[in-house]
């Protein structure tokens, strides 16, 4: 699997291009249940997901039916959280072999990787690739890396080995966590950074620039992915932010438009 920036730029940004291609190239792991709960503020816009971007999806589940046509074949699939047709095109230009969908059968599991996409008032996965699941494993594994990919998505990654619970940036402006808060939560790798100069900024880009000088340094910064599991928020507000910071000579990209660091 590959993941990916899921932060695109409602500006004219340099960097907005570059992070809406990422997302628009990276895979996520789902349910069907995922899948039907995913929104779109028009026909036009991204499909979004508790406030993440969705790009390529993939999906695990039982062939309820099969319905073959000359120039697609249409698959009703079940995962156990709900049901979603699944559209594959046929390319005649390309042999099936043994392994592709000339394989699948009604009643077998089956992978689907592709986009969501939405014809009158159906729901479907425009499906680029399907093949049969060959091991009972597969669908375990695909079900704990869709709970724990929306898991860091929702509340960032947990601790490293070895490594103790410190506290979020969301903390550090908001307060203390609650009791018995998740130790799901993105962790400060260095001690503390004295920010009181930026203080006098609105609380998400003061909390942006806390999260990366509590950063190891490294001469790449920090990826766009890791400030958006560390502050939260929707894609194009922390774009947004990112984007004013850059103005103001705050911070500024490095290897990519993907990679941020504060300005000395």
């Amino acid at each position: 699997m590959t993941g990916g920036s899921p932060y695109g730029s409602a500006s004219g940004s340099p960097g907005g291009a570059s992070r809406r291609s990422e997302i628009a190239h990276s895979l996520r792991p789902l349910t069907v249940l995922q899948l039907l709960n995913a929104t779109q503020a028009h026909s036009d816009a991204e499909w979004m997901l508790d406030d993440t971007e969705l790009g390529q999806v993939t999906v695990v589940g039982h062939v309820v039916s099969i319905q073959s046509q000359a120039t697609n074949n249409l698959y009703w699939l079940d995962d156990g959280t709900g049901r979603i047709e699944a559209r594959h095109w046929i390319d005649s230009s390309i042999e099936e072999s043994g392994t592709g969908s000339s394989a699948i059968t009604e009643g077998s599991y089956v992978r689907v990787s592709g986009t969501l996409k939405m014809f009158g008032s159906k729901r479907y996965v425009n499906a680029t690739h399907i093949r049969p699941v060959k091991s009972p494993h597969e669908i375990y594994f695909h079900l704990l890396e869709a709970m724990t990919v929306t898991l860091i998505w929702a509340k960032g990654a947990p601790p490293r080995a070895g490594q103790n619970p410190k506290t979020t940036p969301q903390a550090e402006v908001a307060g203390p966590p609650a009791a018995g808060a998740s130790a799901y939560a993105v962790q400060s790798h260095s001690p503390a950074t004295n920010s009181s100069q930026y203080s006098h900024l609105p609380k998400l880009e003061y909390t942006i620039i806390t999260f990366m000088l509590n950063q190891p340094s490294k001469e790449e910064g920090v990826h766009v992915g890791s400030i958006a599991r560390a502050v939260g928020g929707n894609a194009v507000t922390i774009s947004n932010a990112l984007d004013k910071l850059m103005d103001d000579g705050l911070v500024f990209t490095t290897i990519d438009d993907s990679h941020f660091k504060v300005a000395d």
